[in-house]
């Protein structure tokens, strides 16, 4: 009689998937100079929005350096030190640029996010935010450091009318503002079909969440989602800046 043997099922290689995005910025309907700035990777890796603080003056300054320094991440750096290192070295370069002649405070709420290995880690700022939308359902990545939030997280306000309330756009949190900063990173791995967008408040200012997961649903490519999102904040009155990066996985 021979001996029992035990058959292993093949496991079949899933293949990882690939990622490809786009970006768009637009001054809005109110103010006079865009201070938004955006970080789109045709390599699919490093994505980012930087939104300047338009009350301190020279926020697009401030952008800019923000945006400029987290270009110079290496894609397959320690992501989450990587970023913070990153927007450390921005904080320092906008406070230094704030002491020359001429120069008024300044200052940028940021998120961004770096994908390796299907795995995004995101890094944050102030009240820019980060979405994930997966069989259909919107999630928010970020938590706003703002004292609306704050004001939630207490019991004072409900969750549904932060982002419709007269303090909404007070910032606990920023680069450029202090001598040191805190940034906040989460990580989530990514699948074929997963679509994540990228945006300043902005956009969050004039699209409720289900106004946003619609056009999430609806859009065949990044920036069908993009042009969608920056359209619908326009018709909603676009008061500010308005900034979206969308990050589409395909494969698998």
């Amino acid at each position: 009689m021979s001996a029992p043997t035990t058959r292993v099922p093949p496991i079949w290689p899933v293949a990882a998937p690939s990622f490809f995005g786009a970006g768009l910025t637009h001054a809005g309907l109110v103010r006079e100079r865009n201070e938004d700035s955006i970080l789109t990777d045709p390599s699919g890796a490093l994505w980012a929005v930087a939104d300047g603080m338009g009350g301190y003056g020279h926020g697009d300054v401030a952008s800019d350096i923000v945006i400029d320094r987290l270009s110079q991440v290496a894609d397959h750096a320690l992501a989450g030190q990587a970023l913070r290192a990153r927007l450390t070295e921005a904080n320092r370069e906008i406070l230094a640029r704030v002491r020359e002649p001429g120069m008024d405070q300044m200052g940028s709420t940021v998120v961004a996010a770096l994908i390796q290995n299907s795995v995004a880690t995101i890094a944050w700022a102030g009240d820019c935010r980060a979405y994930l939308m997966r069989h259909g359902t919107l999630r928010l990545l970020t938590r706003d450091h703002t004292v609306v939030q704050e004001m939630v997280e207490q019991g004072l306000l409900r969750d549904d009318d932060r982002d419709h309330h007269p303090e909404s756009h007070v910032v606990t949190r920023a680069i450029g503002c202090e001598p040191d900063v805190e940034i906040d990173t989460t990580t989530v791995p990514l699948v074929p079909g997963d679509r994540m967008m990228l945006c300043s408040d902005g956009l969050t200012a004039c699209l409720t969440e289900q106004d946003i997961a619609g056009h999430m649903r609806q859009a065949t490519t990044p920036q069908v989602l993009c042009n969608a999102l920056v359209v619908a904040a326009l018709e909603a009155g676009a008061p500010d800046n308005v900034s979206v990066v969308s990050v589409f996985a395909t494969g698998g």
